[in-house]
């Protein structure tokens, strides 16, 4: 790893952790304004990103892109009635007609490796918006040559989008981390003429070129030293969360096992659509956040809201968001 970028993360954090990049995205603003040019995705200032530790590893959230839905419960709540869930969002203070999903993928700095769990879209979300995770990295003292491990909850194109560019590996020198149970499923020829052939051909388009540097794990594997996967599939066949350890301090990457901080977390017995086995989906979430919530560590989910850090409680038969604020930074 370059000593200069080496640097400029030491400064920045020895700047303040908790970092938004207010600086990049207001000279993005005020040069846009000078040239009358409008971004994408107004809702979204990018880059944005957010650091904290954990014990000695240094986290960077980076929000690849949001995107506005129509129609939640279309989404979540499938085997609900739809006055239901418009009833559960307008009591939670959050509009009936309409929902943002985000997009966070995280980059742990474990002073030896530099883990990028998930990627985002890469370029083929950069024109509405998304697809800003190297944009993200660079606000935050890293380039794609930094990383050193990439690990994937799962192999849906919003995770996976961002693993080559310009037809070769975003990251050159890292070495990646795939569920083998999620890769044969996805990779498998008889995924052809079905609804998951979008998403075969994604994989063999940006997995499979990258096979030759994969591990292929399953359920208890170590990743990297204080990197442990677990199997928590329903979301897709092989989805996978990630435990993480610093100096007693811990955090769960749980990829898709929640989808929404009120619709999923709140009723996490609803359906959702994008889930391909739904029943067991909904097992899943129960599973992984009794634990959170029993244990009392934190989670980061890829589809919370920015920077997608925060805990659990019990609360009305699920549980209860409760956004990171000042943990992290004391």
């Amino acid at each position: 790893m370059a000593n200069s970028s080496g640097i400029k993360r030491r400064t920045l954090f020895a700047a303040g952790l908790g970092l938004l990049a207010a600086p990049v995205i207001l000279r993005e603003k005020a040069e846009a304004a000078a040239t009358g040019e409008r971004n994408h995705m107004d809702g979204t200032p990018l880059p944005e990103i957010n650091q904290f530790k954990l014990g000695s590893y240094k986290f960077t959230v980076v929000r690849d892109g949001t995107s506005i839905v129509e129609k939640p419960y279309e989404t979540f709540g499938t085997n609900q009635d739809a006055e239901t869930v418009k009833t559960l969002l307008t009591a939670n203070f959050l509009p009936a007609d309409k929902f943002m999903n985000g997009y966070t993928p995280a980059l742990i700095d474990t002073g030896s490796d530099v883990i990028l769990v998930d990627t985002g879209f890469g370029a083929g979300g950069r024109a509405r918006g998304a697809g800003q995770l190297a944009e993200g990295l660079k606000a935050a003292g890293y380039s794609a040559d930094d990383v050193t491990l990439v690990a994937l909850t799962h192999l849906h194109g919003d995770h996976i989008g961002g693993l080559m560019e310009n037809g070769a590996a975003a990251f050159k020198n890292a070495r990646y981390v795939v569920g083998q149970a999620e890769y044969d499923f996805w990779s498998d020829k008889a995924r052809e003429g079905t609804p998951a052939e979008g998403g075969h051909k994604t994989v063999l388009a940006n997995v499979m070129p990258l096979a030759e540097k994969t591990t292929f794990i399953k359920d208890g594997d170590s990743v990297a030293p204080g990197l442990t996967a677990m199997l928590a599939a329903g979301h897709s066949p092989g989805h996978m969360v990630f435990h993480v350890e610093s100096e007693g301090k811990r955090i769960v990457l749980t990829g898709d096992t929640a989808n929404h901080y009120i619709l999923s977390l709140l009723r996490p017995d609803w359906e959702v659509r994008f889930d391909m086995d739904k029943t067991q989906a909904a097992a899943t979430r129960r599973k992984v956040f009794e634990m959170i919530a029993t244990e009392k560590i934190a989670f980061l989910g890829y589809h919370m809201p920015f920077p997608a850090v925060g805990f659990v409680e019990r609360q009305d038969g699920g549980y209860r968001f409760v956004p990171k604020t000042y943990q992290f930074d004391i």
